[in-house]
């Protein structure tokens, strides 16, 4: 059955999910910007079949949903989220070294950077660009996240995909389409969920020092990127460019509007310093487009996505 537009049926959602469903939740606290409004509804959910489960269900329901992982480079509306939000927290990971080439299989909730360092600990390579990206399996393969010159594009073999008409099918790397920061899954959101992804690694070279190359990621991540509380990039840097120089060059970097800023380390970070609210984020997003558009006719294309109601 389909419910009215903006409204969520939450009789049906109590009789589906019993004592799981969480009702009227703020979800600032599920953001790494901390801003964000209250959830119609919410789900935790623990296991990739959990979160099948619960996707099927709203799906017959014809409710729609949202899913968070750590919650970066999303920014969610002061008036929060109608439908239902699911809190993925299946987090298993498993490595594969007994192959001739080895790989990791983790569930879409698991963190990239922390997949990342557990597979340095096994001296095998492959994912060192990832140790410092602060997101989701999921949320990874779903925008095709990177950084030093690595992306999930060059890492993914394949990821296990729920369907909302297909069912569970497993799709190799190929056939998310991937572009810079976005996916076919991105480009049609709501039709498919991200279950289990595997990637490719390889054994480390004698010469090889993987911790020392992801320990310097992490030092230039301190040195370039601000501390507290963000998204992550906010925009995507423009063919041959990039959005953090655009901005600053501006003459916009360390601009407030209410307790946002845009990061005097970093332009193309902005930061939550005194308690900001989504709109004060989203007013220094569209004065950052029009100046910099203003300035060098350069439309900047968000990284991060909006939510909610706006």
């Amino acid at each position: 059955m389909a419910y009215p537009s903006g409204s969520t049926p939450l009789n049906a959602l109590r009789t589906a999910f019993g004592d799981r469903l969480q009702e009227n939740v703020v979800l600032a606290n599920y953001t790494t910007a901390h801003v964000g409004g209250p959830a119609d509804a919410m789900l935790i959910l623990h296991t990739a079949a959990e979160l099948e489960n619960a996707a099927r269900r709203l799906w017959e329901l014809d409710v729609p949903f949202n899913i968070l992982g750590v919650g970066s480079n999303v920014l969610v509306s002061d008036a929060g989220m109608r439908g239902v939000v699911l809190i993925n927290h299946a987090r298993n990971v498993k490595i594969d070294v007994h192959s001739p080439e080895p790989s990791v299989w983790a569930e879409s909730g698991a963190n990239l950077g922390g997949v990342a360092r557990q597979v340095a600990l096994r001296n095998l390579s492959g994912l060192e660009w990832a140790a410092t990206v602060p997101g989701s399996i999921g949320g990874a393969v779903y925008g095709n996240a990177g950084a030093h010159g690595g992306d999930m594009q060059g890492s993914l073999l394949l990821a296990e995909i729920l369907h909302r008409t297909e069912g569970k099918v497993s799709w190799p790397v190929e056939k998310f389409e991937y572009a810079y920061r976005t996916s076919r899954l991105k480009a049609q959101p709501g039709q498919a969920v991200i279950l289990t992804a595997r990637m490719k690694l390889a054994f480390a070279r004698p010469e090889e020092d993987i911790q020392a190359k992801m320990d310097e990621f992490a030092s230039q991540r301190r040195r370039t990127q601000p501390p507290g509380a963000s998204m992550g990039s906010m925009f995507k840097n423009p063919p041959g460019d990039y959005a953090g120089r655009l901005i600053e060059t501006a003459g916009l970097k360390g601009t407030r509007i209410g307790g946002a800023e845009i990061s005097s380390i970093h332009a193309n970070f902005f930061v939550n310093n005194e308690h900001a609210t989504a709109t004060d984020i989203a007013r220094l997003i569209d004065l950052v487009q029009k100046k910099v558009f203003e300035k060098f006719g350069v439309k900047l294309e968000l990284e991060i996505e909006k939510l909610g109601e706006w």
